[in-house]
């Protein structure tokens, strides 16, 4: 992924010519951009996906089972929700609230076990050729395209902010192991994601990266573009067909480092107090907040992952990886953030007009274990597992899919992860048939499943 840094110390500044001139426009390096075959049929501008990296437990959230055995249902009850015959966990009162704007389904199915393979699929809506093992830290140049890289393939470029992001931070396997499945794989590195690693919930938060650094007035500006623009000259000459290319990438970098619209989108102290309070506090709800701003400002795509915040790095249970203590964590840590969060953003996205062309997903790597296991935690469970979509021309307020008695296999409904990805290239008006070419010229479809039509009404 393009990466940047809120961190100075480990990040490329405006304030070097050789990190404008060389890293920064090479990361933000653009091929020529295809067109889609077909305009598809979907009405969204944008798609905000929220990924609950660690695989959410179905029982607490979406599908819960109160007619189970105690081990299955866990401490729990459901609630009833906006929609007439849809209950949800009793930790989600505030999204249970929204559920008219929101299709759930609840039959999605990997049958892997394994974080970073499952994910890999759930990301870019094809299987990892390893199966159900862990794959983090093992990239090929025969890897697939995320969701975000195709999209990022069929949009035309544009000035200043790029046409895809992440944030706050790149999806791992502890202890730093990057999985694949994030990138533009075979589409090439001009394609991928654009990852700005951050922290929107500090209290002195700011994209110092993106803008001019202080002590770099317009004139001096202009004038390392304009020597910039030399050396560039100087360099095709002694090298051409090489870093000529980037010519456009450094007016692409330097676009990005002049323009207020994009340092604007990331400028939280614009927002208010109780707009920021509403959202919540912590670090993927304030990058909540940052989507919507980047969805406002004409960003095409804004993935969200969930991040690891201090004293989420445990090995028993980091993220929404509750192999112990599942019902304390659930409590105390991740479904308050994630209730006031994720409705806050459909509230939000509503009152300014931009649910309708918003679509908003809401998905985990998989799910958790029918039993609750000895440490009071539930495991691996990818066999059934939901997902939510709102908005983009969703016809919200049903349920499509069901599982079984206990909430450990697909009843109905059977959704993997390729059908999600057509659909959420469907909503953004891309054909899922609309065709791309890998290294060697051979043409491959955006997605290999069908759309989901019933999401649609």
């Amino acid at each position: 992924m393009i990466r940047i840094e809120s961190d100075r110390r480990t990040v490329l500044t405006a304030g070097a010519l050789g990190a404008v001139g060389l890293s920064l426009p090479a990361l933000l390096a653009r091929e020529s951009r295809g067109a889609p075959r077909a305009a598809g049929f979907g009405r969204a501008k944008a798609c905000i996906f929220l990924f609950m990296g660690g695989g959410p437990p179905q029982h607490e959230t979406w599908d819960p089972k109160p007619d189970a055995p105690a081990e299955v249902r866990g401490e729990f009850k459901p609630i009833s929700s906006a929609t007439p015959g849809l209950r949800v966990g009793e930790l989600m009162p505030l999204v249970a609230q929204q559920t008219r704007r929101i299709c759930v389904l609840r039959a999605m199915s990997t049958g892997i076990n394994a974080h970073s393979s499952s994910g890999y699929w759930v990301l870019t809506g094809v299987p990892h050729p390893r199966g159900d093992v862990e794959v983090a830290g093992q990239f090929t140049a025969n890897d697939w395209p995320c969701v975000g890289a195709m999209v990022n393939r069929l949009t035309p470029p544009r000035r200043g902010l790029p046409n895809v992001v992440a944030l706050p931070e790149q999806i791992i396997n502890n202890p730093n192991d990057p999985w694949p499945g994030q990138s533009a794989g075979f589409l090439g590195r001009a394609f991928d994601p654009w990852l700005v690693t951050c922290d929107p919930s500090r209290a002195d938060f700011s994209l110092n990266e993106v803008a001019p650094p202080a002590d770099v007035p317009p004139v001096r500006f202009d004038d390392r573009r304009s020597l910039l623009e030399q050396v560039n000259k100087h360099t095709d000459r002694l090298a051409a067909g090489d870093l000529g290319r980037y010519t456009p990438n450094v007016q692409q970098a330097f676009d990005l480092l002049a323009d207020k619209r994009a340092r604007a989108a990331f400028d939280l102290t614009a927002e208010s107090a109780r707009t920021r309070d509403r959202y919540g506090r912590g670090k993927f709800a304030q990058s909540c907040l940052v989507a919507r701003r980047l969805v406002e400002a004409g960003v095409r795509l804004v993935q969200v992952n969930w991040p690891r915040e201090p004293g989420d790095t445990s090995a028993g249970n980091p993220l929404w990886d509750t192999h112990s203590k599942n019902a304390e964590r659930l409590k105390t840590v991740l479904m308050p953030q994630m209730d006031r969060a994720y409705s806050a953003l459909l509230d939000d996205l509503v009152a300014r007009g931009l649910l309708d062309e918003t679509l908003v997903v809401w998905v985990g790597e998989f799910g958790r274990t029918p039993k609750i296991n000895p440490a009071g935690g539930r495991d691996h469970w990818g066999r059934v597992f939901p997902a939510a979509l709102a908005g983009g021309g969703v016809s919200g307020g049903q349920v499509l899919g069901a599982s079984d008695k206990i909430g450990g296999d697909p009843t109905d409904g059977l959704t993997r992860p390729e059908e999600l990805t057509a659909t959420i290239f469907h909503a953004l008006g891309i054909a899922p048939d609309t065709e791309i070419r890998d290294p060697l010229g051979r043409p491959h479809p955006v997605s290999r499943g069908s759309v989901i039509r019933k999401v649609f009404g």
